[in-house]
């Protein structure tokens, strides 16, 4: 629909219910001298009992939360069906229209007359409140901010790709030596977006198959055990080792690295090898 259309629905809509009111204003008004009214108040409550119907019907429209919209609808409701009765009971008592009834007096049954008049004097006090609390729902409502999926996907869709062509990746050393002059065969030329998606998914892969290194200390259930050697084991494969040293080679630190072991094992092994030395007293498995 057009917007010249909807101006003339509109406007339609409020001429139908600026008449609808001017026949409903009638008949409140001459309920309102019934009650005791007098003219300015009478004049005023028809805005009273049907302004608060159309406040209720943008309360309505424009509130989200449930309940406040259920609360605005059932003031509607209400205020609605008051006008009704208060109309029906105009057209039922003849003597309002020349205001000739008695005042106060609606109905000739006096519980009826009782409940109308109950209700004829109720409406405004009612107006008041239900008007104030609807008004102030609407100032306090804050619209909830819907944001559209697609609308928003498509930027980053974009700016990805924009992105993507801008920062091309550096050309591979394995596709560089495949274009060399000096190769036999020259490789056929490579495509920019081929390249790019091949070294991607090269990245991706060597990301994913990376092995992970561990972190913290390892436990000692999953250590690979190592043998305990004792001194004696440690000083017969030092004199294996350092059978054919000379006694300048022969340092700690020498025979640390040739035996795997500790500094201080390595210091110990380097003084009993110099005395063993020094004393000419070397086993017969070291002299072999």
């Amino acid at each position: 629909m057009n917007r010249t259309a909807k101006v003339l629905l509109v406007t339609a809509l409020v001429g139908v219910v600026g008449m609808a009111f001017r026949v409903s204003w009638n008949a409140l008004h001459d309920v309102a001298k019934a009650v005791g009214a007098d003219d300015d108040a009478a004049t005023l409550y028809p805005f009273v009992v049907d302004g608060l119907m159309a406040l209720a019907l943008i309360a309505t429209l424009v509130l989200t939360d449930k309940d406040d919209k259920k609360r605005a609808l059932r003031v509607l409701a209400t205020y609605t069906l008051a006008s009704l009765v208060l109309n029906y009971v105009h057209g039922l008592v003849p003597d309002l229209h020349g205001e000739a009834v008695q005042w106060g007096r609606l109905a000739d049954w006096d519980p009826a007359n009782w409940l109308l008049v109950l209700l004829a004097t109720s409406l405004p006090v009612g107006s008041i409140y239900f008007g104030s609390d609807l008004v102030a729902k609407v100032l306090h409502h804050r619209p909830a901010l819907v944001t559209d999926q697609d609308e928003t996907e498509q930027p980053t869709v974009n700016r990805l790709g924009s992105d993507l062509h801008e920062s091309t990746p550096e050309t591979p050393a394995g596709v560089a030596e495949l274009t060399t002059p000096e190769s036999a065969d020259p490789a056929p030329a490579i495509e920019p977006v081929e390249l790019v998606k091949s070294a991607q998914v090269k990245a991706v892969a060597a990301v994913e198959h990376a092995p992970r290194r561990a972190t913290g200390r390892v436990p000692e259930s999953a250590r690979t055990p190592r043998p305990t050697r004792t001194p004696d084991q440690l000083l017969t494969e030092a004199r294996s080792v350092t059978a054919d040293w000379s006694d300048a080679e022969l340092t700690a630190e020498a025979i640390r690295k040739a035996v795997r072991t500790s500094s201080a094992n390595g210091r110990t092994l380097r003084d009993a090898l110099k005395a063993e030395r020094a004393a000419g007293d070397v086993p017969d498995e070291a002299a072999a």
